[in-house]
């Protein structure tokens, strides 16, 4: 059964000051929201506030509070209420002089206040003292009270189309449009004492984004995102961050993302993006003339984007901009905008959040690389013989090529120990000294393979063993020569092996990194390398019209082997005919799906330790568990066993079969699919076996709580005996008792141990009431 039906469930309660006691275990069950469901929520009744667009939400407590905005006729100043407990809307109460009304300005919230930033303001119906503002309000929730911050000294341009956020106890400012131009400058003020705030202009640095209007800016991790938005011909779907502390900004790149795997979202503006736990989420805007109503997800963590699949239940919002979006706990509510035909939206909309500990597959493996510790193999390399040190098991499960040298080693190192067992043997039989055969010496002390490969150097084969542990490559200076002919080696490699996936990394970060400054020497290097993909895509940017004069000037030109300088003319003079192909990029296969083919059969020659369950054997490799798991890193680093051999249980709680092989899945390639009955053997698993998060328990607990049915319900029944989870064996019986003729009916019923049988019956009888008894009496 898949867990992808999943919903929000309450916190798990776990004694953490008992690892392996697994009876401290209790799931709160109910109420809980689908996860990835879009709600239609009550609209906002004309009564309480007009339709509008270009508003603003903020969120504060359980309540949305939308303000300004403009419903197609006027701008507004109301401040309306959404209750998101009630579900109900109502005019906020106000003292005091609102802003003016207005609209594409900011709002944001800190501490009990909400504080609107400039917008546009004037009578859009008579086109008359339309301009831009750059005043500062507060509106305190507890009393109502809007107040006017009076600021003394240098103010930012007054602006609308801005974006605004609070970092650090100060509201800061960025870009938007004063009338004539869009901006790109940054203001920010103090928002802990009114009487002594001033405006202060940040000096940025780095990779500023284009100047730009109608975007979104959201924080997440101490850094402030703004992705695409309006930036007249320089519009692009670019991400960035800044960078608080340093005030640096730095685009965010796109080379590490395969062709093929999900691409960001398309350029637009008049969107929404909001930060929830280690991800941003764009909605709507509009892109290219369209009203998309797909959402879009980025992770900070892995750099990747996606678009999440709403549950099948899901009402979802149509196309739309210039809304507004808050988040209130684990949920995003979005209010508002323009759809279709320039219409003005009172819609209000709910989207639940999934909120699982990220998969730390990636990083565990990452970690095994770095720390160098269980290495079972020495790579020496190139003529200069240099040593690198790995594991077979990561290195035999990702690369064929790599798998063949391994073998041919470990044969030649059978055949040689068998050979040196020989002589010993002679010598022993002569009366010589007698040592321990390589081959039975124990697991733990077995010398390093040694496996010869003279066609790579060490510098790029690390950052190709890299790539085989983690699935990317830690991408160096983009456009500096050395790293970009270093990356080179790393593709020459990539093909020698056969890795397509790697290929295709190096490929797309040196096409982004070949520049004016660096195309000839990239160029004369791919030539010399014959990696002709390379090659052809520094030609043609070399004879682009607008590069040409530039290149042919340089000095780095007129060094360039005269076979090159022909080519070059030659293709200026006469550009040969764009190729399309039609054919699909072969992508490869990824850590994970190399991974699962290891665990399912593929790694089988490759295994070093043996796992107990109850007696039973099941190989594994060390590097791998210890990799995933600080109690086998303990063990193996300690006190490995002499016989290779580990008994497998959870505390005192020796899982099933079937729950084990779902424990190895989510070790190897980080699975967290598994039938209801083995989460519960599972749910300790990451507190006993030191997991790097909770991820395999938080997956456990939701599969309990939404996939206990009739079906199920006494392996689920049995599983909780077993593990002593008292308020799952409860919840089962009452279960089983409210929909006894079906459960009486399933063959699993026969097979039930006599002190579960006897729990059913006084369930039973539990729940039939005196009238039932006395009925059932009368009729005997």
């Amino acid at each position: 059964m898949s867990c992808k039906s999943t919903k929000v469930a309450p916190s798990v309660d776990f004694d953490h000051s008992c690892s392996d006691s697994v009876e401290y275990l209790t799931l709160n069950f109910g109420p809980f929201e689908t996860v990835h469901r879009w709600r239609r929520l009550p609209p906002c009744d004309e009564f309480v506030g007009a339709r509008r667009s270009k508003h603003t939400v903020v969120a504060y407590r359980d309540a949305i509070y939308v303000f300004g905005g403009d419903n197609g006729k006027n701008m507004l100043n109301d401040l309306l209420r959404f209750d998101v407990k009630d579900c109900s809307w109502c005019r906020a109460f106000t003292t005091g002089t609102p802003p003016a009304p207005r609209y594409h300005h900011s709002a944001v919230v800190y501490g009990s206040s909400m504080f609107v930033f400039g917008g546009y303001t004037g009578d859009i119906y008579s086109n008359s003292n339309l301009k831009n503002k750059n005043d500062l309000f507060e509106y305190k929730f507890a009393t109502g009270q809007w107040t006017e911050w009076k600021v003394d000294g240098s103010l930012p341009v007054a602006r609308s189309a801005h974006g605004a956020t609070v970092y650090s106890d100060k509201l800061w400012i960025f870009a938007g449009y004063d009338g004539n131009a869009r901006l790109n400058d940054m203001w920010t003020i103090s928002l802990q004492d009114r009487d002594h705030a001033c405006w202060e202009e940040i000096d940025q640095s780095g990779e500023i984004p284009p100047s730009c209007c109608n975007f979104p800016v959201a924080v997440c991790r101490d850094k402030m995102f703004v992705f695409s938005g309006q930036s007249g011909a320089k519009i692009t779907n670019n991400l960035f961050q800044f960078e608080f502390k340093g005030h640096m900004w730095t685009r965010i790149p796109t080379e590490h993302l395969l062709r093929g795997s999900p691409p960001p979202p398309q350029r637009r503006y008049g969107h929404t993006m909001v930060a929830f736990d280690r991800h941003l989420y764009v909605f709507g805007g509009a892109a290219d003339n369209t009203l998309p109503n797909e959402l879009h997800c980025y992770d900070v963590d892995s750099q990747t984007w996606e678009v999440i699949q709403a549950s099948h239940d899901s009402e979802m919002p149509s196309g739309r901009l210039f809304h507004a979006a808050a988040v209130i706990q684990d949920a995003m509510y979005i209010f508002g905008g323009t759809v279709d035909n320039n219409v003005r939206s009172g819609e209000m909309y709910r989207f639940q959040f999934s909120s699982y500990p990220k998969c730390t597959l990636h990083e565990d493996y990452g970690k095994l690389w770095e720390n160098r510790q269980f290495c079972d193999v020495e790579f020496i390399l190139g003529e200069r013989e240099e040593r690198v040190l790995g594991h077979i098991a990561i290195v035999t499960a990702r690369c064929q090529w790599l798998r063949k040298k391994i073998l041919q080693a470990q044969d030649r190192r059978r055949r040689r120990t068998k050979q040196e067992s020989s002589e010993e043997s002679d010598e022993g039989a002569a009366g010589g000294p007698r040592d321990i055969p390589a081959g039975n010496r124990p697991s733990g002390t077995q010398p390093l393979l040694e496996v010869f490969i003279r066609e790579a150097e060490a510098q790029p084969f690390e950052v190709l063993m890299q790539f085989l542990y983690t699935d990317k490559i830690q991408y160096p200076r983009r456009g500096h020569v050395q790293d970009v002919l270093l990356i080179m080696d790393v593709y020459k490699l990539a093909l020698s092996f056969k890795l397509s996936r790697l290929e295709q990394l190096c490929v797309q970060y040196i096409e982004a990194s070949v520049d004016l400054q660096n195309v000839l020497i990239v160029c004369e290097n791919a030539n010399k390398l014959q990696l002709d993909q390379l090659k052809e895509h520094c030609l043609n940017f070399v004879v682009k019209e607008s590069h040409f004069n530039q290149v042919i000037m340089t000095k780095e030109f007129e060094q360039l082997s005269t076979p090159l300088i022909v080519e070059i003319v030659r293709r200026k003079q006469q550009p040969p005919p764009r190729m399309y192909s039609d054919q699909p990029v072969d992508i490869g296969t990824s850590l994970v799906q190399d991974m699962k083919a290891y665990l399912e059969g593929g790694g089988l020659e490759f295994c070093d330790i043996i796992l107990l369950l109850d007696g039973h054997p099941r190989p594994a490799h060390k590097a791998i568990l210890a990799a995933r798991s600080s109690y086998f890193e303990a063990m193996f680093r300690s006190f490995m066993p002499e016989d290779g051999q580990v008994n497998i249980s959870i505390g005192e709680m020796v899982p099933s079969k079937q729950a084990f092989e779902s424990m190895l899945r989510y070790i190897y390639y980080g699975d967290v699919n598994m039938p209801p009955e083995d989460s519960l053997y599972l749910f300790a698993a990451p507190y006993y076996y030191g997991f790097s998060n909770n991820r395999l328990q938080a997956y456990c607990k939701q599969n309990l709580e939404m996939n206990v049915t009739v079906e199920n319900v006494l392996q689920i029944l049995e599983a909780a005996d077993k593990t002593q989870a008292l308020d799952m064996k409860k919840h089962c019986l009452h279960i089983i008792v409210h929909q006894f003729i079906k459960v009486s009916k399933l063959p699993n019923l026969r097979s039930l141990s006599q002190l579960l049988l006897l729990d059913i019956i006084e369930s039973l009888a539990a729940h039939i009431s005196d009238k039932q008894c006395a009925e059932m009496g009368s009729d005997i």
